[in-house]
């Protein structure tokens, strides 16, 4: 039986404590996963102090190009999961695939991300501290632009309590390393193989092992990441995030409620854009905060939702090796069935439209392979309060929502990226200076597109690094 283990500081260790990962289509267990529990956390992070002095004091140009080597290992080379097995590419992509629902295809394309990530950590690192010479990371200190700067480190580890929708997810931490900072990682309960691999990568590539801690737990081992690292990463739903939101210590990332925005101008040429809007909605199996949950647009409403009702509708569940395969199974089937009822009881709420129900029937949950899938869902809402107009859901689920130009941005909400077609200098100047928009993309560009040299839902060098006053003295 293949076994996960705790890292402790980069040092497996077998607990008594096992969960076990089933297969999604049989039911067959993969393999079982160590289980940290909360005192071993705390007792571990007594000692983060000596982890961060010995990781601070490599040069930050050395630790990029540890994530340079690391990036190659990652994508083709066998690494250890346990200390006496190892996985292959190929073995990490097919148990990916089978605890987590997702297609091999998309697991591929997610493990590219990662690489380009670990390969491009120098340019990322420069986008993020608008670049910064790393070797003031070093200092402590020194001159940016001719400008006596200082920079100093919020805290000893960065912990990151991680989710399962999608492996691509895990590019967002790898930074810290980079960054001078330990690691302690919380995987999610179906998915400990990416970070687990990415941590194995680099310490193939030459990073110190003691760098690394990687905590399969239950909520309370979370909750002690949280409260003993001083600076966090949390992934997870609203009502997950809520409890946190007042923390400064802790970066949250959750529910996108990405959108595709149309204006006045474009709106009547809809059709250009529909491959976009497409895209935008059902790239990486709708899994991601950046897919696109709402189409908003001044006029023309119906004939968009009804012409990409037709396209989404045609996006067929399939076998998990299918190399066609578009979207993800759902490891819990009873989680599949309530998300639809959800959907169904929202919709007698008089203002919305199933429009794919209209073109292929009412059936969402659909059974292929042993797996349990929700096919693509388009809604049209007539007013944006429609409580359907402002949902997210882990598959392709988008509502469009016709809206007047003037009340648009009032309405909008919190949008994680919001791609705007428009041509309107105004509309674009208001857009730019909506507080409810983090990422904005002007001009056709898909929300799921990442520009991974721009900060997302904050910027992880700020949330890690304070800058500070220095002055010293000529000699100096």
């Amino acid at each position: 039986m293949l076994h996960v283990p705790i890292l402790r500081a980069g040092r497996s260790y077998r607990s008594l404590d096992l969960v076990r990962l089933p297969d999604v289509r049989t039911g067959r267990i993969v393999a079982e996963v160590s289980q940290a529990n909360r005192g071993l956390i705390a007792r571990d992070l007594l000692d983060a102090p000596r982890r961060a002095r010995s990781l601070r004091s490599r040069q930050a140009s050395e630790l990029a190009g540890v994530c340079a080597k690391a990036a190659s290992l990652f994508a083709g080379a066998d690494l250890p999961v346990d200390e006496d097995t190892t996985h292959s590419p190929d073995d990490y992509l097919r148990h990916l695939s089978a605890t987590t629902g997702m297609p091999l295809s998309l697991c591929r394309a997610n493990m590219e991300k990662i690489r380009f990530v670990l390969e491009r950590m120098e340019e990322i690192l420069a986008g993020w501290t608008r670049g910064l010479n790393p070797s003031i990371l070093d200092a402590g200190w020194g001159l940016d632009g001719g400008r006596r700067v200082s920079y100093r480190a919020c805290a000893e580890a960065l912990g990151a309590v991680l989710p399962n929708n999608s492996p691509g997810v895990h590019s967002l931490w790898i930074p810290a390393f980079a960054l001078k900072y330990p690691l302690v990682l919380k995987p999610g309960r179906q998915e400990p193989w990416t970070p687990l691999r990415v941590v194995r990568a680099l310490m193939a590539a030459g990073a110190p092992d003691e760098a690394f801690s990687f905590y399969p737990c239950d909520h309370a081992g979370a909750v002690e990441i949280l409260l003993r690292c001083g600076r966090s990463m949390l992934f997870g739903d609203a009502g997950t995030l809520g409890a946190w939101k007042e923390d400064p210590r802790v970066q949250l990332h959750g529910p996108g409620w990405s959108k595709v925005i149309l204006g006045e101008d474009e709106a009547p040429r809809w059709q250009d854009h529909l491959d976009l809007m497409v895209s935008s909605i059902a790239d990486n199996g709708g899994r991601s905060c950046l897919n696109a949950s709402g189409v908003w647009t001044p006029s023309h409403g119906l004939q968009i939702g009804r012409a990409l009702a037709g396209r989404l509708a045609a996006i067929d569940a399939r076998p998990l090796a299918d190399p066609q395969a578009r979207i993800a199974a759902f490891p819990d089937p009873a989680q599949a069935r309530r998300l639809s009822e959800h959907i169904d009881r929202l919709l007698q709420t008089p203002g919305a439209r199933d429009l794919t129900a209209e073109v292929r029937g009412p059936q969402r949950i659909v059974e292929v392979d042993g797996c349990t899938f929700l096919r693509p869902t388009l809604i049209w809402c007539e007013d944006s309060e429609h409580p359907l107009a402002s949902c997210e859901y882990l598959f392709p689920y988008a509502a469009v929502v016709e809206v007047p130009r003037e009340r648009m941005l009032q309405r909008l909400g919190p949008t994680l990226v919001a791609t705007a077609l428009t041509h309107d200098q105004e509309f674009r100047r208001e857009l730019l200076e909506c507080g409810d928009i983090d990422r904005l993309n002007l001009g056709p560009i898909p929300t799921s597109r990442i520009s991974w040299d721009q900060p997302h839902e904050g910027n992880l060098f700020e949330h890690l690094y304070r800058q500070r006053a220095v002055q010293t003295d000529d000699a100096a």
